[in-house]
């Protein structure tokens, strides 16, 4: 049996001291320019290579293994844009949720908020985003494809960026409406689907996988983009600071709908509802928090989203398991994703 985690440690690093030593290089064009725009670098350096999973790029790196059958230099400067795409994300995600910290560190924007104010923050956390952008294009630019492959890998790679922040715009809008479960999945369908879409498919196409294969990896990745979605939420209501490495509640208190909210307003009581409602109008106690809890596992909500969540991961396995990757690489997919699914139970 694959041990997936094993393997996505293994190529993190990879990925990682890649990262590290293109942003290096940057670093050097940036020190050219100004000690403060240096400075801005540094701290985007240490925002990238905080320890994590580094799930985008090493689906990336494991798709084209999967059909190579081998890692090279080419596929590594890709995997450094999508890591770079990844977080110029992430930034933009912490500043619209103006999230104070990030894998147990300050976020990008926060860190600037303290010296010239709020407004400073927010302006820093635009731009910062966007260079890291602009910087994961120019790592794909920089590798061996030809000019055609590295064409279609920024086309993905823009539409995915559109595609994210489309689906930001509604996530934000849903704080201020009810959305049913069909419009919550017409705005997860470009949230994490789209990042894991982009990822997967890159590192598929580089590799020259056919039209159907290519065809299967896009629903699969969907499917596994809705599993995480819905995973990843539960965790921000249900998780312990220690787990998840900031102070859980946040969607409530900013009146979010994930999809286990969704359901708790479609099956909680009137009087649990208007305390969920109340609780996004005040500050998040303990107590709060647990009483929420209650209510979301109570109501049937949080099972009915984990079972959503079970059977979106069952069908991206099934997807990949009918490509024609080697069999390892679908192994390590196929543990992944269970992964994914039975932490489910952890909550419970």
């Amino acid at each position: 049996m694959v041990e997936w985690d094993k393997i996505l440690d293994e190529y993190s690093r990879i990925i990682e001291a890649r990262v590290s030593r293109f942003l290096d290089g940057s670093l050097m064009e940036a020190s050219a320019y100004h000690p403060y725009i240096s400075d801005l670098y540094n701290n985007l350096s240490e925002y990238v290579l905080r320890r994590g999973k580094r799930l985008a790029s090493c689906s990336t790196l494991l798709t084209y293994k999967g059909y190579r059958g081998e890692v090279d230099e080419k596929i590594l400067d890709v995997c450094v844009g999508v890591e770079l795409y990844r977080h110029s994300i992430l930034i933009h995600d912490d500043l619209a949720d103006d999230d104070e910290t990030r894998r147990g560190a300050e976020t990008i924007h926060r860190k600037y908020c303290q010296w010239y104010g709020f407004r400073f923050g927010v302006g820093v956390g635009v731009f910062a985003g966007n260079i890291l952008y602009s910087l994961a294009l120019r790592a794909i630019g920089s590798s061996d494809f030809n000019i055609q492959e590295k064409i279609q890998t920024i086309q993905r790679l823009n539409m995915a960026f559109q595609e994210v922040n489309e689906s930001q715009i509604l996530d934000l809008l849903f704080e201020h409406k009810m959305p049913d479960v069909a419009e919550w999945y017409i705005m997860a369908s470009k949230r994490a689907a789209s990042l894991f879409k982009a990822s997967i498919l890159v590192g598929a196409q580089l590799a020259g996988a056919s039209p159907r294969d290519l065809e299967l990896l896009e629903e699969a990745a969907e499917q596994i983009g809705y599993c995480f979605d819905i995973q990843d939420d539960i965790i921000d209501t249900f998780a312990s600071e220690q787990e998840y490495g900031r102070r859980p509640g946040g969607d409530l208190t900013r009146n979010k709908k994930p999809l286990h909210i969704v359901y708790t307003y479609m099956t909680a009581t009137q009087p649990q509802i208007e305390f969920i409602r109340r609780v996004a109008q005040s500050t998040l106690t303990d107590e709060d928090l647990e009483k929420a809890r209650e209510i979301v596992r109570g109501c049937g909500a949080l099972n009915e989203a984990a079972k959503r969540s079970i059977r979106h991961a069952d069908s991206a396995k099934d997807l990949i398991s009918d490509t024609g990757m080697n069999i390892e690489v679908k192994e390590f997919f196929s543990s992944f994703i269970d992964y994914i699914k039975e932490s489910l139970s952890w909550y419970k």
